[in-house]
C-alpha cells in the first residue's frame, strides 16, 4: 500500500472519529426546539441540533454528488471494454451464469441467516404493539413508494426507454442493459470495432484518474454524514434499540464469517491481499451508509488486486444490482421483526414463502432512496403486516444501513475476484 492511500486511511478513519464526537457535542448543548417552514410553507417543529445537522450533512451530499458524476460514465466505459475484450458470446454466458450463480447462491444464504437469527434472537417479541401504537406519518415517505412497487413495474424499469435517460439518472441496471447489448455488437462487429473499443478503454482510464482526485473528498464526506446523523439522532439511541441492532450486527459477523470462509475456499492465500484493498471501500460505505459511493474506487482497487479488467467491468455492475448481501439479511431481519412486534404469527411455511417473494422483489433496487425500506414495507403488505410498522425501526435505519452498505461492498468484491479465478483455472 503507498504512503499516500494508507494516510488517506487514516484521515477517513479520523474523520469518524472526530464526526462522532462533534454531532454528539451538537446533540447535547443544542436540544430546544425550533418552529420552521418546509418548502410547502407548513410550519413544523424541528430541534435546532437537527437543524445544525442539516449544514454539515451539506459536506456528505457534495461528496456523494461527486462519486454519482463519475458512476454511469464509468460503468458504460468498463463494461462494454470488457464484454468486447471477452471475443464472444460464449464467453460472456459462461462469466454470466458463473456470477449469477454466486449472486443468487449468496442472497439465498443471506436471507436464510436472517431468517433464522431473527426468530433466535426474537428482538420484536414482547412488544405487543397495535396500529394505533405507531406514528403512520414517520413512514409515509416509505409506505408511499409501494405503491408503485410491483414485479411489472420492475420488468419494465429494467430496460431504458433512452440510454441518455439511464446515464443522466443513474439507472445502473438499465445502464448495464445497454452496456450489454452494444458490448455482443461490438464482438460481432469484430476488428471495425477495435477503435471504439479502444476510445472507450483510455476513457475509462481517465475517468479512474477522476476517481482518485474525488476521493480525497472522502473523509469531509464521512465527517459531515456521521456528524449529521449523530447530531440528530444522538448516540443514546443505540442503547434504545441495542436488541434490535445487536441482533442484526451479529448476524452480519456470521454472514462476513461465511463469506470469507468461501472467500477463502476459492482464493486461499490470496484473500488477504483482496482485504487490504477493499479496507478504503468498506470504511467509506460504512460510513456514508452508500454502496454506490464507493462504486469507482472499488473498479479501481479489484483491478490493483489484479482481477482482469473485462471481469471487473461485467460482474461489478451486475452486482449492485443483483448481490445486495447486507440489505438481502435486513429485509428478511426487519420483516419478521416488525411481525413479532405486532404479535402476528408466522409458521415456517409463510415465512420460507416471505423468504422467496424478499429474493424475488428485491433485485434491482440499487440506487432507490431507503431501497431496502421499501422492499420490506410492500413484502410486509403482501402477508397482512401492517406496513406502518416500518416507523419502528426507521430511527435506527441509518446505523443499521451502515453494516449492510458495508457487507454489500464485501460480497461484491468477493464476487468479483471469485469470479476471477474460476475464469484462470
Amino acid at each position: 500500500m503507498s504512503q499516500q492511500k494508507q494516510n488517506l486511511t487514516w484521515y477517513i478513519i479520523g474523520a469518524m472519529i472526530l464526526g462522532a464526537i462533534t454531532g454528539q457535542i451538537i446533540h447535547t448543548y443544542f436540544p430546544e426546539t425550533l418552529s420552521i417552514k418546509d418548502a410547502n410553507g407548513e410550519v413544523k417543529e424541528i430541534l435546532r441540533s437537527e437543524q445544525i445537522g442539516q449544514y454539515f450533512k451539506i459536506l456528505s451530499s457534495v461528496f456523494l454528488r461527486l462519486v454519482q458524476m463519475i458512476i454511469a460514465p464509468l460503468v458504460i466505459t468498463t463494461l462494454i471494454v470488457g464484454i468486447a475484450k471477452m471475443g464472444n458470446l460464449k464467453a460472456v454466458g459462461r462469466v454470466g451464469g458463473r456470477s449469477m450463480i454466486w449472486f443468487f447462491s449468496a442472497s439465498l444464504a443471506s436471507l436464510l441467516l436472517g431468517l433464522m437469527l431473527v426468530n433466535f434472537f426474537a428482538p420484536g417479541a414482547g412488544l405487543h404493539l397495535s396500529v394505533s401504537n405507531i406514528d403512520a406519518g414517520a413512514a409515509s415517505e416509505v409506505i408511499g413508494k409501494t405503491q408503485s412497487f410491483s414485479v411489472q413495474h420492475f420488468i419494465e424499469h429494467l430496460f431504458p426507454k433512452s440510454v441518455f435517460e439511464a446515464l443522466a439518472t443513474n439507472e445502473i441496471l438499465q445502464i448495464v442493459v445497454f452496456s450489454i447489448f452494444f458490448g455482443v455488437a461490438l464482438t460481432q462487429y469484430g476488428e471495425k470495432g477495435d477503435s471504439i473499443v479502444k476510445f472507450l478503454d483510455n476513457l475509462s482510464k481517465v475517468i479512474l484518474i477522476v476517481v482518485g482526485y474525488v476521493m480525497w473528498f472522502a473523509p469531509l464526506g464521512v465527517f459531515g454524514g456521521i456528524t449529521a446523523i449523530i447530531a440528530t439522532k444522538g448516540l443514546g439511541i443505540l442503547k434504545v434499540y441495542s436488541d434490535y441492532m445487536g441482533s442484526f450486527y451479529v448476524g452480519l459477523a456470521l454472514l462476513w464469517t461465511l463469506l470469507l470462509a468461501v472467500g477463502y475456499f476459492i482464493l486461499r492465500k490470496r484473500l488477504t491481499p483482496l482485504l487490504a484493498h477493499l479496507k478504503m471501500p468498506l470504511m467509506v460505505a460504512f460510513s456514508t451508509t452508500s454502496s454506490e459511493a464507493v462504486f469507482p474506487k472499488l473498479t479501481d482497487e479489484l483491478e490493483k488486486f489484479g482481477c482482469r479488467k473485462k471481469i471487473v467491468s461485467f460482474i461489478l455492475p451486475l452486482g449492485y444490482s443483483f448481490n445486495l448481501d447486507g440489505s438481502m439479511m435486513y429485509m428478511t431481519f426487519a420483516s419478521i421483526f416488525i411481525a413479532q412486534a405486532y404479535d402476528i404469527p408466522l409458521d415456517l411455511g409463510t415465512q420460507l414463502t416471505m423468504l422467496l417473494v424478499l429474493m424475488l422483489t428485491s433485485k434491482g433496487i440499487a440506487g432507490v432512496p431507503r431501497a431496502s425500506l421499501v422492499v420490506v414495507a410492500a413484502t410486509c403488505a403482501m402477508f397482512d403486516i401492517p406496513a406502518e410498522g416500518i416507523a419502528l425501526i426507521l430511527p435506527i435505519d441509518h446505523f443499521c444501513d451502515m453494516g449492510r452498505s458495508m457487507t454489500n461492498v464485501l460480497g461484491n468484491g468477493l464476487a468479483t475476484a471469485a469470479v476471477d479465478q474460476w475464469e484462470k483455472d
